[in-house]
């Protein structure tokens, strides 16, 4: 192998490498290399058609949830309750709910996936929740990629155990915690294509407070 692959034309310095500029940003700044929240696409066609990020897996006991400073996945508890999360569950990037939390979604899917894998989804309908007495909606979406479920377009098509399923685990994970959960209504795809374009239209108005700064 030739010196000058590694060394300068002279043969004398080492090359420097060109580093991506977000890292060398990182590095002298401390800041976050990327965010899963802000810096990922919520994709062109939402809000019909957009990407989740995954932080809990289908059958886990363990709260994963996004450490918004950082941008990592963190424990935030051991479910207190005898329930495991029914699907695989996570959140909408670049979207804002009233409890300054991006909005969260339950995607429907043959098999677990790991957290932080990133999915394209299609809204399902909505669960309107009042957690502790504030609201806290979740949709319920399909994964487009999964053969199973990707042709799912009314709750009718879901069978009555699996929406039942659904609405007692959301009742149930956190009675031992003494925190009451309300489960309303489930309402049809276009009330959860609704509930996304509101929390895309909070987390712009959030963007634009954050750069009057």
């Amino acid at each position: 192998m030739s010196t000058n692959d590694n060394n300068g034309s002279d043969g004398g310095e080492k090359r420097t490498p060109k580093l991506n500029e977000r890292i060398l940003s990182s590095l002298s700044k401390r800041t976050v290399a990327a965010h899963p929240w802000h810096d990922l696409e919520i994709g062109p066609e939402a809000p019909k058609v957009f990407n989740v990020v995954i932080e809990i897996t289908k059958g886990s006991k363990v709260k994963y949830e996004l450490d918004k400073k950082t941008g990592m996945i963190k424990v935030d508890r051991i479910l207190y309750s005898s329930v495991v999360y029914p699907h695989n569950y996570g959140f909408i990037p670049r979207t804002l709910c009233e409890d300054n939390d991006p909005l969260d979604v339950l995607v429907l899917m043959q098999v677990e996936c790991l957290s932080f894998c990133l999915y394209i989804s299609l809204p399902f309908w909505c669960v309107e929740i009042a957690n502790t007495g504030e609201k806290d909606d979740k949709i319920i979406a399909v994964c487009v990629d999964d053969p199973e479920y990707k042709y799912y377009n009314d709750i009718k098509q879901l069978p009555p155990h699996r929406l039942s399923e659904i609405r007692r685990f959301f009742e149930d994970y956190k009675k031992n915690e003494n925190k009451e959960v309300a489960v309303n209504e489930f309402l049809p795809s276009d009330g959860a294509t609704e509930a996304i374009q509101y929390s895309m239209d909070l987390y712009a108005e959030y963007i634009l407070h954050t750069l009057k700064r």
